[in-house]
């Protein structure tokens, strides 16, 4: 039984560079177009899980340098400084708004903590939708790669089989035979959209979970910094 199946899957095998060359001008141009959106698509993926898991790691290691300073009003520039960071940036806005406010409140005798605090908090907030649209950059592309490409390889399937149709029209006789190669030629560009398509998906939904699960993740770092700031400022 094994053996037989080398042979019928070399009896079964496609030749698709003869298929795309029987296809259509328009079914070449949407299968050439599909081929750039499955590079461009591998690009972000690839791109966007490197850029969330540096950004993760580099997250990881600030917090860890910032739990061994004993008071954080008060830190180096080195740490303070590192916008490229989401945690990093995070305290650097919620520092200067606490110390800003603390100015202004000195200037009109007015210096009240609870000010100073409320400013803190509305910049972490600012903080954090920013850096969540960060995590999140990129995503559209996908979901519009996911919900185009499966449309464009249909538009191509249905124009080449109108094409294949009007063809044999002119025949003085049809068959099979003078049938099948134009429709197979159409239904290559559903299976070009579908190459596109079903990567896509499964590397837009991994890539979300992991943006949803940091943004989460940067939300506690958010509340854990707020609360340390109000309890340093006492």
């Amino acid at each position: 039984m094994l053996s037989l199946l080398p042979p019928l899957f070399a009896a079964s095998t496609i030749n698709v560079w003869h298929v795309f060359m029987t296809t259509d001008p328009v079914g070449q141009a949407v299968i050439g177009l599909l081929a750039v959106f499955s590079i461009f698509a591998w690009a972000v993926m690839l791109g966007k899980y490197s850029d969330l898991k540096k950004m993760r790691e580099l997250n990881l290691l600030f917090e860890r340098k910032l739990g061994q300073e004993s008071h954080i009003l008060n830190l180096p520039d080195t740490l303070k400084n590192r916008r490229d960071i989401p945690y990093a940036d995070l305290l650097a806005d919620a520092l200067e708004a606490y110390w800003r406010a603390a100015a202004i409140g000195k200037e009109k005798g007015d210096d009240q903590m609870r000010s100073r605090l409320e400013h803190a908090e509305n910049a972490i907030q600012r903080a954090l939708a920013r850096q969540s649209l960060r995590y999140e950059s990129s995503m559209i592309i996908l979901a519009s790669l996911v919900s185009g490409a499966p449309f464009m390889g249909l538009f191509g399937t249905v124009w080449g089989i109108m094409e294949a149709f009007s063809a044999v029209s002119v025949m003085q006789s049809a068959s099979i035979q003078t049938l099948a190669p134009g429709v197979s030629a159409a239904l290559l560009t559903t299976i070009a959209g579908l190459v596109v398509a079903i990567p896509s998906v499964f590397g837009y939904n991994i890539l979300l979970g992991h943006a949803k699960t940091m943004i989460t993740e940067l939300e506690n770092y958010a509340s854990n910094l707020a609360d340390r700031i109000e309890l340093e400022a006492k």
